[in-house]
């Protein structure tokens, strides 16, 4: 029961009335307020945890399924979102559940073994009490073989090349003479270059920290440290750096480039370790690719390495890069992946979000139709097709931004479109530009899955080498050769090979060189 202080006085007269009824009033409204405030704050941090549960637990991929598709469009419907009817139109006839896309189904069956793996015959004979027909009495004649093959892994192994310098000396005592010394990648080192070449790519493209290579080697009888591993990855670095060298040159002589960056925990500093950078420049025309590591996520690193580019730019929405766009030498190009993953984000929270990703879907269906044309022809489809539906996101963007909370999920990713629009539209003013910067993204992904695996990067210079060894690794996979022949070989020409044919070594140059006689 209220105590007799909080009961409201009675008035005395109808103005103390009407100011208790205004007072009360007030109150009310305030108290409205707090609600709408804490609701939204409820709905945002429920947006939040939603997003992070999803980057743990869920799907990464964000292509839509045939199924989210027609979720897609039975919220626009359900929600009775204006302008339905043209983005329903567009995106083609509902189809049946039954004949939606649907993956393709793995072959059935005994996989065949490839043809070019050595094979080991062993032949089994019928028993000899079985050799002589028990009708006749005469022996039964071999008239061909069932064969089964079955696939067996021999443990690698490992084995001493031992070199011997012939020494010659003169009857008569003037003098001795001894072969001279194979040139080496590595002067005065343990390992060969296989052996060299193993450790690299174990490390930097199978993910296999120099510890866990360690216990592997010492299985096979051999031990050698993650210290003098560590020191042999820094060699091999520092060895290759003037082929990096050579491909930054041919990547930065390019006209389009695409761009992104992600962290790596460095040791060192003044509170034990920090937080590095590891940025990758693609050029996705030549397939060509390069890695940097700075310090930090500051600006300069990014300026000082295009500061001789002129060309397009295709990045995120990172501050840093505006220098670089208002120099008037770089035209930045923009992703619509990073603006349609803020719209599938807040889905959850405003379904007004749906018909924008109809439309951005509509997008990208005609790159999937226009994935094999020549530049000429893609240009030509675009402005045809994807001109008209940038049109349509710009009139629902305008439309949507009058009703909607700027804070809110929704209100955010308007805002990207907002911030973006004229670079997210310049990808259809020519053909060989991308509608999004998903390739240099995807050079990432290996040091993402590398770091889960070796944690941290020892300092900065090991940072750097780091980034040397990922450009080469990398830029193998852009080209389609085979990683363990190429360190292997380079490591053998390197200590002779010309300077001024360095292009020759890298991944593109070697593909085309040596790779037949490798």
């Amino acid at each position: 029961m209220a105590n007799e202080s909080d009961s409201i006085p009675e008035p005395r007269d109808l103005a103390e009335a009407r100011e208790i009824i205004a007072t009360l009033h007030r109150n009310q409204q305030e108290l409205e307020q707090r609600l709408v405030y804490a609701e939204r704050k409820t709905l945002l941090l429920q947006h939040e945890l939603d997003k992070w549960l999803r980057r743990i637990f869920g799907r990464r991929s964000e292509k839509f399924t045939a199924d989210e598709r027609q979720l897609l469009l039975e919220i626009v419907e359900a929600h009775s979102i204006p302008g339905q009817g043209a983005v329903e139109a567009d995106s083609g006839e509902r189809l049946p559940r039954e004949s939606r896309d649907r993956k393709k189904a793995r072959p059935h069956g005994r996989q065949t073994l490839p043809a070019d793996l050595p094979r080991r015959i062993e032949v089994v004979d019928v028993p000899e009490a079985e050799r002589t027909c028990s009708r006749c009495g005469q022996e039964k004649v071999e008239i061909g073989h069932e064969v089964s093959e079955k696939l067996e892994y021999v443990p690698a192994s490992l084995h001493v090349v031992q070199t011997r310098r012939v020494k010659r000396a003169c009857p008569a005592g003037h003098g001795v003479v001894v072969a001279p010394s194979a040139p080496q990648a590595i002067e005065k080192s343990l390992a060969a270059e296989g052996l060299l070449a193993h450790v690299v790519v174990s490390k930097y493209a199978d993910h296999l920290p120099l510890h866990r290579q360690e216990a592997i080697l010492a299985r096979h009888g051999v031990h050698l440290s993650r210290q003098t591993q560590c020191d042999w990855v820094r060699e091999v670095a520092r060895a290759c750096g003037p082929i990096v060298e050579g491909i930054r040159r041919q990547v930065l002589a390019a006209d389009y480039l695409q761009t992104d960056d992600t962290s790596v925990v460095v040791l060192g500093g003044d509170e034990g370790s920090f937080k590095g950078r590891l940025w990758t420049y693609l050029d996705p025309l030549a397939r060509r690719v390069v890695f940097e590591a700075t310090a930090t996520h500051e600006r300069a690193g990014p300026e000082a390495f295009l500061s001789a580019f002129r060309g397009y730019l295709q990045a995120d929405a990172y501050k840093g890069y505006d220098a670089l766009y208002s120099s008037g030498r770089i035209v930045e190009v923009a992703c619509w992946a990073h603006g349609r993953r803020r719209f599938k984000e807040s889905l959850d929270t405003d379904p007004r979000a749906a018909e924008v990703l109809l439309l951005v879907q509509q997008l990208y269906a005609v790159e999937d139709e226009a994935k094999e044309m020549s530049p000429a022809a893609r240009q030509m489809l675009r402005q045809e097709r994807s001109v008209p539906v940038l049109a349509k996101i710009d009139e629902v963007r305008r439309r949507l931004q009058a009703d909607v909370l700027p804070k809110s999920p929704l209100g955010d990713a308007l805002r990207y479109l907002d911030n973006q629009w004229a670079p997210l539209q310049r990808f259809v003013e020519d053909g060989r530009l991308a509608i999004d910067n998903n390739r240099a993204e995807n050079q990432l992904r290996i040091v993402a899955v590398g770091r889960k695996n070796w944690l941290f990067a020892g300092s900065l210079e090991g940072a750097r080498w780091a980034a040397i060894l990922y450009s080469l690794v990398q830029g193998c996979r852009l080209v389609g050769v085979d990683l363990f022949l190429y360190f292997r070989d380079v490591l053998r020409r390197l200590p002779t090979h010309p300077q001024s044919l360095i292009g020759q070594l890298t991944p593109r140059g070697w593909a085309e060189t040596f790779a037949a006689s490798a």
